[in-house]
């Protein structure tokens, strides 16, 4: 057998590539993701190829060359031939290594690697059944690569846009930092843009003892209007005031499903008659349980959600429940929230980002 490496931009179109050139004989030997001089990630691939059909389709290359006359391409077939002989009989001995595990083993190492992280099992079988009599599933390291790749694809990012005027809801469960985050958007398009918005700040969130004080402090110091309402009647009438205004952030009650009177009044606020377009942005921990991901996404997908902002960047290592999150409901990311600094801890959110930091976890196994 005869190792050769083939690379491109993920492990499908790499072992395509193999294919191609050297058909369905081929065996994978090894898989691995590379960063090139460009910063972009690549997947290698070697695979092992029989010996006659590596000679047979180095000739075939070979007879594609012109050449200057018929006499010296068969001598020079002839050396070729001998030399690939040689090199064959070398790497041979090198590189043959034989694959010991078996594909029902390879699919139950890889299944409990990412299972274990916080991937749900449900989606990995979705992902996997693509790849019956697929020869990635012969090899842990292109199987991996491959989910990794299908997690990027599957992923979704919300474009930030202020070419309009707008207002920002956000809505989340109690303890997610809705209001910091708040006022890292309002410091963001008031001092941070290509050009400063005008942005007003209204407080819905009556229930929280100091969530007056702690929003108009942020808008205090950022010379930000805030009004603060605890009707519906107030809620419009404050959006009528705030009309001039190209961003309105909206803080509301952090709330459990449990929260039978928090619900209902959110419900009203949202089905108001907005006097403009409504973004409806889930601000949710990066620190999410699995066993509350259900109660959190049932308690707030009849909102019409536009986005998730994800808060508590800095206080987890193990992004796999987050990550599944986002698979399963398949809601755009739109910021990511990354420790407590007003306006600096704030990003756009980064597939790249959130990826990265989940193969860190999936690395430490």
């Amino acid at each position: 057998m005869i190792q050769e490496t083939f690379v491109a931009p993920d492990p499908k179109s790499a072992y395509e590539e193999a294919v191609k050139k050297y058909g369905t004989g081929i065996k994978l030997v090894s898989a691995k993701q590379v960063k090139h001089e460009d910063g972009q990630l690549r997947t290698e691939i070697s695979i092992a190829v029989p010996e006659d059909v590596f000679i047979a389709q180095s000739q075939l290359e070979v007879t594609e060359v012109e050449t200057i006359s018929s006499s010296e391409e068969a001598q020079l077939l002839e050396e070729l031939g001998e030399l690939k002989k040689q090199l064959a009989l070398m790497k041979e001995e090198m590189f043959d290594i034989p694959n010991e595990n078996s594909v029902e083993d390879i699919l139950e190492n890889v299944k409990t690697l990412f299972m274990k992280k916080g991937i749900a099992e449900t989606w990995l079988d979705e992902v996997l059944t693509t790849l019956i009599d697929s020869n990635i599933l012969d090899d842990e390291t292109l199987l991996v690569s491959y989910i990794l790749e299908e997690i990027d694809e599957s992923l979704e990012v919300f474009t930030e846009t202020l070419d309009k005027p707008k207002i920002m809801m956000l809505v989340g469960p109690t303890g997610v930092g809705k209001t910091t985050t708040i006022a890292k958007l309002a410091a963001r398009y008031a001092y941070l843009m290509d050009k400063p918005y005008k942005v007003a700040l209204l407080n819905l969130d009556s229930y929280k003892v100091g969530a007056y004080e702690q929003l108009a402090h942020y808008a205090d110091i950022m010379q930000i209007e805030h009004v603060t309402v605890d009707s519906v009647e107030g809620f419009m009438k404050g959006l009528k005031d705030l009309d001039e205004y190209d961003v309105i952030l909206v803080d509301t009650a952090g709330m459990s499903p449990y929260d039978t009177q928090k619900f209902i009044k959110t419900v009203e606020y949202v089905q108001s008659d907005m006097p403009r377009k409504v973004e409806v942005n889930l601000v949710l921990s990066a620190t999410v349980k699995y066993e509350d991901m259900n109660d959190i996404y049932n308690n707030f997908a009849f909102l019409d959600l536009s986005s998730v902002i994800i808060s508590k960047f800095d206080e987890t290592k193990h992004f796999g429940t987050l990550l599944n999150f986002m698979l399963l409901y398949k809601i755009p990311m739109s910021y990511f929230s990354i420790g407590q600094e007003v306006p600096d801890d704030l990003l756009l959110a980064s597939k790249e980002y959130l990826l990265e930091r989940f193969i860190g976890d999936l690395e430490d196994e």
